[in-house]
């Protein structure tokens, strides 16, 4: 009997292994392909954008030199003492040399009226957020409570934070309370208002969805309204925190104690302007410092860019 054996044509075409290859010895023979030349070569370095650089870096050092420019022509042409960028430069140094000192209540160095300060806007703050943002959810969240407080919303929003000062210091009897109330009536609205209008900007689809999937109020909050409202919800504390630190400077010339506001107003009857210009500096750096800081917060949790 004679056998035929078939080989398949894509069998044909495969090179014959050497012998031993089919047990692993001719393995240990296989070399490694070279890699070509153009991998190993280094990618070109990419080259510096000078022009790009420079429009970072050149129209905020113009518009400083600007600043100091009209500064110092309004300091030559003053005849009450303006004092020039180069006097006030030198009384910074005096102050900051030594900003922590204390000789009594009223007279303290301007780090801690600064912290003073920065210790009212926390509590008001805070208190503003912990009732502000359940309120703007739930105000977003039912039509009834919507309707009930937007008018209620749109008639105290515009009242001037000094407005408020005086009911503060007449309910709680104290300069200190009565500026914590200002910060917290005055920062509440921006994250009423952006919390609301973020769950009221939810996507039908996704309430529709909850409901097919019958979850509870809870896990509606937690799942669906919070994740999607968190950036409209930076956005208010944002605003809010803008807010308190502006109404604190105010609260502080009138309430007095130790404040960067009630320093402001000090120096003020002392006639010591320099002083007065470089608390307006502080206070811009660290109004600038807690914009940058939410900034942040808010790039790290949202998905979106966030621009100053």
């Amino acid at each position: 009997m004679v056998s035929a054996v078939f080989h398949s044509p894509l069998n044909a075409s495969l090179p014959l292994p050497h012998a031993g290859e089919g047990r692993g010895e001719g393995a240990a023979h296989a070399k490694a392909t070279p890699l070509p030349r153009a991998e190993k070569e280094k990618k070109p370095r990419t080259p510096l954008d000078l022009r790009a650089f420079w429009m970072r870096v050149l129209p905020p050092f113009l518009g400083f030199g600007l600043l100091v420019l009209v500064w110092e022509l309004v300091a030559m042409n003053s005849t009450t003492g303006f004092p020039t960028p180069l006097a006030t430069w030198q009384q910074a140094l005096t102050v900051f040399s030594d900003p922590f000192y204390s000789k009594g209540p009223n007279d303290q160095g301007v780090g801690w009226n600064v912290l003073s300060s920065l210790q009212r806007v926390a509590l008001g703050f805070g208190l503003a957020a912990a009732v502000g943002i359940p309120a703007g959810f739930a105000i977003g969240r039912f039509e009834f409570l919507s309707r009930m407080f937007n008018p209620l919303i749109s008639l105290l929003r515009p009242v001037s934070p000094l407005a408020w000062l005086p009911i503060g210091l007449l309910v709680f009897k104290g300069a200190n309370p009565a500026a914590i109330w200002t910060i917290f009536i005055c920062s509440i609205w921006p994250m009423v208002i952006n919390t609301a209008v973020g769950v009221q900007r939810v996507p039908s689809d996704y309430m529709n969805v909850a409901k097919v999937l019958n979850l509870s109020e809870w896990k509606i909050l937690t799942k669906i309204l919070f994740p999607a409202v968190l950036p409209y919800m930076l956005t208010g504390v944002r605003l809010a925190v803008g807010t308190a630190w502006l109404v604190i400077v105010a609260a502080e010339m009138l309430t007095g104690g130790v404040g960067i506001g009630f320093w402001v107003w000090d120096e003020w009857n002392n006639l010591n302007v320099a002083n007065i210009i470089i608390a307006i500096f502080v206070i811009g750096i660290v109004g600038l410092v807690l914009e940058f800081a939410l900034i942040k917060l808010a790039t790290a949790f949202t998905f979106e860019e966030v621009k100053s």
